[in-house]
């Protein structure tokens, strides 16, 4: 499976900035993406069993550093208190990290409380029109919610935690105590959502693994971390993990497990659940998707790919009338949770 190498950014445009500023969503930033590139060294960060992680933890002058601390630490006030920043005297950006693979560079940036050493992480990236449209589906359509802020090039976002899922499949799938059935069935539905919403790209490395303890035993929630190729490529498969060589060991499990009546009934479940946040949420989805639709987020080769793929897959020709991307995007989610194929 062929993924584009290196996607086009594309710059947040004025109607999709209007949406952000309507719903909170953009706010002015002590500290932007293009302040953390003035770092003078770094080296790389391994895991504990010393592996290379791709993140290099980077360093920057003291009188620099002392700035950047004081400003992270109030972006943080602003992603996770709306701006009360009557904490942030004991907060302390102690690492930052960042990353040269994929498509957003992201800085990810370590807060820790001084009065009991407890962290959390948020991350630092460029501001990219698909990344919102991703992020804000995700937190319309799915059962997350999805906390991030705009500020000019810079977008921030919290950290979603949880087990990465190319070290659950390596480590945790084969555990004598997982509920290899619950798992299947979260897979099921993640790979419904995907492809409802169009997000590509689901492969290990860009969802984590969710594991709550339950009375009698654990509850699993498969939650995407990377909407960069949130309805950009052409294939159809991209927006489907089922179909991603990583994720083998999760799909052979759901066919071991799962008949096909399950499989069905689970996608149905899923279907219907998103309906009814489409429901919940109309306005707002209808103000995103309208952006959506007027804006520039794919090549056209791509679009025409797209819609001929979905147009057989749905078996239509729907799809044809489809304008841009976000026409694709407004069309499948009527065809998949409302049914309307004419």
């Amino acid at each position: 499976m062929n993924i584009s190498r290196k996607k086009i950014n594309y710059d947040i445009n004025p109607p999709l900035r209007k949406y952000l500023h309507d719903y909170d969503r953009e706010t002015k930033l002590p500290v932007t993406y293009a302040d953390l590139q003035h770092f003078t060294g770094s080296f790389p960060r391994l895991d504990r069993a010393g592996r290379d992680t791709l993140w290099q933890t980077v360093f920057y002058e003291p009188s620099s550093l002392r700035e950047l601390s004081t400003g992270l630490s109030e972006v943080y006030a602003l992603l996770k208190t709306d701006g009360d920043l009557s904490f942030s005297e004991h907060l302390i950006a102690d690492r930052i990290d960042y990353c040269r693979f994929g498509n957003s560079n992201p800085f990810r940036v370590r807060i820790v409380n001084q009065y009991n050493d407890n962290y959390d992480y948020f991350y630092v990236k460029r501001a990219d029109a698909s990344r919102v449209y991703g992020l804000e589906l995700e937190h319309i359509l799915s059962p997350n919610r999805i906390n991030y802020l705009v500020y000019r090039d810079s977008l921030i976002e919290e950290h979603i935690a949880g087990i990465p899922g190319d070290d659950f499949i390596r480590h945790h799938l084969n555990r004598p105590h997982l509920n290899q059935v619950r798992i299947a069935k979260e897979f099921v539905k993640f790979n419904e959502r995907c492809f409802a919403r169009l997000l590509g790209d689901m492969r290990a490395y860009n969802y984590v693994i969710d594991v709550t303890p339950d009375f009698e035993d654990e509850q699993y929630r498969v939650r995407a971390i990377d909407f960069d190729q949130q309805s950009y490529e052409g294939r159809k498969t991209m927006y489907l993990p089922q179909f991603f060589k990583d994720n083998l060991a999760i799909v052979q499990m759901c066919g071991e497990l799962l008949t096909a009546e399950s499989v069905r009934q689970y996608q149905t479940e899923e279907r219907s659940l998103m309906a009814r946040r489409v429901r919940t949420a109309r306005y707002r989805l209808k103000d995103l998707i309208d952006c959506m639709r007027a804006d520039e987020v794919s090549t056209p080769e791509k679009v025409l790919e797209l819609k001929a793929e979905l147009n057989r897959h749905h078996r239509t020709e729907l799809f044809d009338r489809c304008r841009s991307m976000g026409d694709v995007v407004r069309l499948n989610l009527q065809i998949m949770l409302l049914g309307k194929k004419r």
